[in-house]
């Protein structure tokens, strides 16, 4: 399952979607089922899936490409060994994304933080298709985004960049939503002041 670390797109306002089936492929409960009932190769499908987007949260969230993609593959792991129990009145992306969050929280304590953002890391070759302003811009939100604590980056992330919903979240995180609505309040508040500090600069 070991896949050469991609860079994740930097942060943006507004988010990203989340991954799209259509009539002409599985469910994920269809996949979820099959590798239930024996064929494991279809779990590959999931991790094809979601790949992308668990690679883009852990890397939002821990600030280095090596330690996502290896709190990604764990995540995956965990997956694949506790289908059995993923209920499919959940939507198995939000299933995951928990756990991988719950990995980046590991991750996180075990170092007593997150890791600072590496905002070229981010960037990566996709500045280079795009104006010089945006790649500063980006650069600008990147390096805001990494001054914030572990909880309001997290739940940034996950309301804007995701565009999860309060409800959504609080699932995710176990966090209540109005303690949510604070978090992400004050997450904004900080980056307005950051970005604001930056262009004084």
């Amino acid at each position: 399952m070991k896949r050469n670390v991609t860079n994740a797109p930097p942060f943006e306002l507004p988010g990203m979607p989340a991954p799209e089936t259509t009539s002409t492929t599985p469910s994920d409960a269809h996949i979820v089922r099959a590798v239930l009932l024996g064929d494991v190769d279809a779990f590959a499908r999931l991790v094809d899936r979601y790949h992308a987007r668990c690679l883009r949260v852990a890397t939002h969230l821990l600030g280095d490409a090596d330690d996502a993609d290896d709190a990604v593959q764990e995540a995956f792991v965990r997956a694949y060994r506790h289908l059995g129990s993923y209920r499919e009145r959940d939507r198995f992306g939000a299933w995951l994304l928990r756990i991988v969050v719950n990995q980046c929280r590991t991750r996180a304590t075990r170092d007593a933080r997150y890791l600072p953002f590496d905002a070229e890391q981010h960037d990566g070759a996709s500045a280079t298709d795009r104006t010089a302003d945006l790649a500063d811009q980006r650069a600008e939100l990147a390096h805001a985004l990494a001054q914030l604590g572990p909880d309001q980056r997290e739940a940034l992330v996950l309301r804007f960049a995701e565009e999860l919903s309060y409800e959504e979240i609080s699932s995710l995180t176990g966090v209540g939503i109005s303690a949510l609505k604070m978090r992400v309040q004050r997450a904004c508040t900080r980056m307005r002041v950051l970005l604001a500090e930056h262009l004084h600069t």
